[in-house]
């Protein structure tokens, strides 16, 4: 049964993620790290990713800034 609602709760993160119009900070920081990640990690071209994401090229290379931004602090670098 946790499983479940741990899917259903991934699901309408993804859901958050992928809306067109903006959303909460959480959800704005959780995406822009799910794009640097599938841009850096998977190799994934910023044109590519911002079609993944529904999203305009120059969305997903402002969201890498602001997570190589971050990644100064030890803490978030540590996390990601």
């Amino acid at each position: 049964m946790a499983a479940l609602a741990a899917s259903r709760h991934d699901a309408a993160l993804a859901q958050e993620m992928l809306a067109t119009c903006d959303r909460s900070a959480p959800v704005a920081r959780a995406r822009q790290l799910a794009m640097y990640l599938a841009h850096v990690a998977l190799g994934l071209t910023q044109s590519q990713v911002a079609e993944g994401f529904r999203r305009d090229r120059r969305t997903v290379a402002h969201a890498c800034l602001r997570i190589e931004e971050r990644r100064e602090v030890p803490a978030f670098d540590g996390d990601v």
